[in-house]
């Protein structure tokens, strides 16, 4: 039967907010009314902007290609789902990771393609190579991977990602690579855009910059498959909100201010999530040494309890991760404040303490 929904997305958008947001995966908000802007930048006459160039232009610049590999979406889930249209029919197998971020296997078998899946094995879900080849059949169109991983924020690097695309192109596939994360990775990566035609990347100023509210994604491809991206997004949205490209493209002119404070950020958040999985005999995980996310192992009880008692007695959220496939682990996001992720360790210390 075909997936008509995303279980992970509906259950995170219908949770009554916190104070203490652990399931939080993403810096703080930015708020772009602090540069010089008013209605006038944001050309409100009703005309929209095709394929607006500006915008694009800054995004090739942003990922070091050249615009004509650029397509402009709504965000990373709507990056995903043109670009898995644009490679997959009904029929047609897709090879996932196991832990997996459930709305990308969801829009795969929305699509019609058959999942099969690769295990990221514990305790650093590094993605083997040799794993992907035993899961790659002659059926393969895709293989799909997350980069930083989610939930985990494990790095594969260029070798490993190199090995993959052959492994795509002996059998006619592509890879593609969420990397709405990449931008969090210590030390900093370049896209794997950069790696051959057989990439197609997805992104967007979400995660890393604190901008989900101005939808500002996007897909990397060669440039004959950007096309057909193009033209498959016309039957879906027809073009971009364009007061909204408006306010990506003063993004993009500022967007090394905004980003300036968020890897001191990360780094002491971090450090604090270390420091408290090494402190707790219950929870089991290797130490974060960069991105935003990491996904603990509770060795006793259940998380799904974990997350209700959070809730409803500390103010506090996690996020399950049988949404990731591994009901014993749960997601646990350093990007908020430095003061509300510390508050939120405490009381998931807490919690902890009072379920052994």
């Amino acid at each position: 039967m075909r997936v008509m929904a995303s279980d992970y997305m509906y259950w995170a958008k219908t949770q009554v907010p916190v104070r203490y947001a652990l399931g939080s995966s993403e810096v703080p908000p930015c708020h772009l009314d602090r540069f010089p802007l008013t209605i006038a930048n944001l050309e409100l006459d009703g005309a929209s902007r095709y394929r607006y160039p500006p915008l694009r232009e800054a995004i090739a610049r942003h990922a070091g290609v050249t615009a004509d590999r650029v397509v402009m979406a709504d965000g990373t889930s709507m990056a995903n789902m043109l670009a898995l249209s644009a490679l997959l029919s009904p029929g047609d197998e897709v090879v996932a990771e196991h832990p997996v971020y459930e709305p990308m296997v969801a829009t795969a078998a929305h699509l019609g393609a058959t999942i099969r899946s690769f295990e990221r094995r514990a305790p650093d879900f590094a993605v083997d190579p040799a794993a992907v080849e035993q899961a790659v059949t002659d059926r393969t169109r895709v293989i799909l991977i997350t980069n930083l991983h989610n939930p985990t924020g494990n790095l594969a690097d260029e070798a490993t990602l190199r090995a993959i695309g052959d492994l795509a192109a002996r059998v006619g596939a592509h890879v593609v690579v969420d990397e709405v994360y990449l931008d969090a990775a210590v030390p900093p990566q370049r896209t794997s855009a950069l790696l051959g035609e057989r990439f197609v990347v997805t992104s967007s100023l979400t995660k890393c910059y604190g901008l989900s509210g101005i939808r500002c994604g996007w897909i990397l491809a060669e440039p004959a498959l950007a096309e057909r991206i193009w033209r498959l997004n016309e039957l879906f949205g027809v073009a971009q909100s364009h007061a909204a490209e408006r306010l990506a493209l003063v993004a993009f002119e500022h967007l090394g201010e905004i980003a300036a404070a968020n890897a001191a950020l990360l780094q002491r958040n971090r450090a604090l999530a270390n420091a408290f999985v090494e402190s707790r005999d219950d929870l089991d995980c290797v130490p974060m040494t960069g991105g935003i996310t990491a996904f603990p192992r509770l060795l006793h009880g259940d998380v799904d309890a974990l997350n209700r008692l959070l809730r409803e007695r500390y103010d506090t959220s996690i996020v399950p991760g049988r949404f990731f496939g591994a009901a014993d682990r749960f997601r646990m996001g350093v990007g908020g404040p430095t003061d509300i992720v510390e508050g939120g360790l405490e009381r998931l210390g807490a919690a902890l303490d009072t379920i052994k």
